[in-house]
């Protein structure tokens, strides 16, 4: 698997994610993760994974943040967070909420959603993150309907993911003007040139189309 983190790094986006799951095909199978310059904040992605996994895989690269993209439950999301807490305190002698990963976690949207559903998790993760229904989990290159989201009913900031291109940067600076609690974009599939190898000619365009 080819990556080009530390080209991606040198563009300063606030986020930079690194998948950790065996079925897809940008799963991350590095020992390290190369030193980022500061300021960008390290996302590991697991989909349904343990919480001993999720905890090893913090205690190895010190994410800032874990995107749950499966069908983990409220329950689920809490017991990582006290795990977090545990860890952190064995480290440091202290575990301040600045210190404990943030937790995302990801609903996929195709035409239509509850988001009554959202209610149970609002206690125990940080942001929420809307990416296409598909096939895969994730990177099914194409976007939802995004009207979906008039109805968002919560206060809690949300990541905005699923097939987003050049195209729809105009859109996104719509919503961006609204008053939906848009924290970012999640780009990835049609910014690549292979899985896990991004095209730093198109991010850099994207970041232009999004200062304008």
């Amino acid at each position: 698997m080819k990556h080009n983190t530390l080209d991606v790094a040198q563009l300063k986006p606030d986020y930079l994610g690194f998948i950790f799951f065996e079925k897809s095909k940008r799963n991350y199978d590095q020992a390290a993760i190369e030193a980022l310059p500061e300021g960008i904040q390290k996302v590991g992605v697991f989909v349904d994974a343990s919480i001993e996994f999720v905890l090893d895989k913090i205690q190895q690269f010190q994410f800032d943040v874990i995107q749950l993209h499966g069908s983990e439950t409220p329950e689920y999301c809490k017991t990582l967070q006290n795990g977090c807490l545990i860890e952190r305190s064995r480290d440091t002698a202290e575990a301040t909420p600045s210190k404990i990963p943030k937790i995302w976690k990801v609903f996929s949207i195709k035409d239509h959603f509850d988001f009554s559903v959202l209610e149970a998790y609002e206690a125990v993760v940080d942001k929420f993150l809307f990416d296409t229904k598909g096939k895969e989990k994730g990177g099914n290159g194409y976007t939802f309907d995004w009207s979906v989201l008039q109805d968002y009913p919560s206060q809690k900031p949300f990541i905005l993911s699923g097939g987003i291109g050049l195209e729809e940067i105009p859109a996104v600076n719509e919503l961006k003007k609204t008053t939906l609690p848009l924290a970012g974009i999640d780009v990835n599939s049609k910014f690549e040139d292979e899985p896990g190898l991004k095209n730093i000619d198109l991010l850099k365009s994207l970041i232009k189309e999004l200062n304008r």
